[in-house]
């Protein structure tokens, strides 16, 4: 038996995932229980750092777009949009989206109630769209965005809410949160801070490219052109890529990755069939 569970610990990530996970589930838990402030202002830091990369993205496409070719400045949009999870996670702040893998972690586990997940679910996801409230109400009164950016904002916000459909919204969503967990998923395995960085990175940079849904990337741009009073936002369409792109996601790292990586490493599920 022992070593039959050594040789099955090697194949997939073991204990010492598990536990890993579990804390952050339980520093989470406490920190949105006792200390509920503190743990709003770290979601709306996660939803501040996004927007700002946001209009960092706004920027590059809108200098760039005239003179390269657009396959050249999407990618160069998405590897920008990369840096927001490396400031994020190295800021400990407080995203929606990697949130739905640690709790259906701690779900399947049993560590935490669904009611507590629901809960912290609903606040995180307020505290990333007041972050992003907040940080276009600066550039409001600023003149950082310039109007070919704010026509950038028009156009993907018009895309997102018009162009597209629920179920296609949906699907893309599934892989955007994928490449997303996936890449924190491994991210944990590595030490070296370089190494970890990258690896962040690539997962981010493959869903932007490709144009997944990420529910509170969205918001953050329907924020903004709230606050800025773009012609293209409406609210019907938006809601729904909202309810769209927060369904994806939760498939694609609650599901696909949480659930998925908790059940290989369920330790109690290989003793009993052996």
């Amino acid at each position: 038996m022992k070593e039959k569970h050594i040789k099955w610990d090697k194949i997939f990530y073991g204990d010492d995932w598990v536990n890993n996970v579990v804390e952050t589930i339980r520093t989470k838990d406490i920190l949105q229980s006792v200390y509920l402030k503190r743990y709003l202002l770290r979601a709306m830091m996660a939803g501040f750092i996004i927007g700002i990369i946001t209009v960092f993205v706004l920027s590059v496409k809108a200098t760039h777009e005239p003179d390269l070719p657009p396959g050249i400045v999407n990618m160069a949009s998405a590897i920008t949009f990369s840096f927001a999870l490396v400031l994020i996670l190295f800021t400990n702040s407080e995203l929606l989206t990697s949130n739905f893998m640690y709790f259906t972690v701690g779900l399947y586990y049993k560590v935490i109630k669904p009611t507590r997940v629901l809960k912290i679910f609903l606040l995180c996801f307020a505290g990333n769209i007041l972050g992003a409230a907040i940080l276009f109400s600066f550039m409001r009164f600023s003149n950082v965005m310039t109007p070919d950016m704010l026509n950038q904002l028009s156009a993907v916000i018009e895309h997102k809410t018009l162009s597209t459909g629920f179920v296609s919204i949906l699907m893309k969503a599934i892989f955007a949160n994928f490449f997303i967990n996936i890449s924190l998923v491994i991210a944990m395995q590595i030490d070296d801070v370089l190494a970890k960085m990258f690896v962040m990175m690539f997962g981010v940079t493959i869903f932007a490219f490709m144009g997944y849904e990420h529910v509170v990337y969205n918001s953050c741009l329907f924020m903004g052109g709230l606050i800025y009073q773009v012609d293209t936002l409406h609210f019907i369409p938006a809601i729904s890529n909202i309810a769209a792109a927060f369904i994806g996601n939760y498939i694609g790292g609650g599901l696909i990755i949480g659930l998925f990586y908790a059940y290989l490493n369920d330790h109690h599920q290989f003793y009993k069939n052996n």
